[in-house]
């Protein structure tokens, strides 16, 4: 996907504007991350990026979306669903080919979670169901990377590692992240919403943590 221009963006619920009129930019290869407090719109421009891109992105929405009666394999796989035809995804839910198995297997083994495989989804901590939803973004391998606040329910060590692999693993991502350190170290495009607006823009490297505090 080459870059994209998201112009006139605008959210109202119960007849009160929470998003824009909002315009954004986004360039093939930028990491941007998305901060503001709760409440700022950051959720909301997620989605409406993703109804503007929605097949061309990898998507991990803030409430994972997860089928909890499903494994950690079919839950991960439900990412390419869109790339195999019917008979085959339904062979799937029964017989997995190795290869899908081997695929997301190894994916699993990169986020420490090879020995899940097969747990339902529902039988998880809230780490381990964020970690399903990284490799189901992941297994996607779309050109862009949205996602909502991906590593919350992580500790440090892992949420740095699920980072770099968000980083390393797209092109272009928009990742909403509360942890303005995180947002720092990971991304080169810092945009802050408040109050519905763009209220900042700029690389990574021209801010430090007390820049964007202001915005809290």
């Amino acid at each position: 996907m080459t870059s994209f221009d998201l112009s006139g963006l605008t959210a109202s619920f119960s007849g009160k504007r929470v998003i824009g009129p909002l315009s954004l930019r986004i360039n093939t290869g930028d990491k941007v991350a998305l901060v503001g407090k709760s409440g700022a719109g950051k959720s909301t421009l997620i989605r409406l990026i993703h109804e503007r891109v929605n097949r061309d992105s990898s998507l991990i929405p803030q409430d994972l979306g997860l089928v909890n009666a499903l494994s950690v394999f079919h839950n991960v796989f439900m990412g390419q669903l869109d790339k195999h035809p019917t008979w085959y995804n339904t062979v799937t839910l029964a017989r997995p080919f190795s290869k899908d198995r081997n695929e997301v297997h190894t994916l699993l083994n990169t986020l420490g979670m090879t020995e899940k495989l097969w747990t339902p989804t529902a039988s998880l901590s809230g780490g381990q169901r964020q970690r399903v939803a990284i490799a189901r973004a992941l297994y996607r391998n779309a050109a862009v990377l949205l996602a909502d606040e991906p590593v919350s329910a992580l500790d440090g060590p892992m949420a740095n590692s699920v980072m770099t692999h968000l980083r390393d693993g797209f092109s272009t991502s928009i990742i909403a992240l509360h942890d303005v350190e995180l947002a720092l170290r990971y991304c080169t495009r810092i945009v802050g919403i408040q109050g519905g607006q763009v209220a900042l823009d700029q690389p990574s490297e021209n801010l430090t943590t007390s820049d964007i505090m202001s915005l809290y």
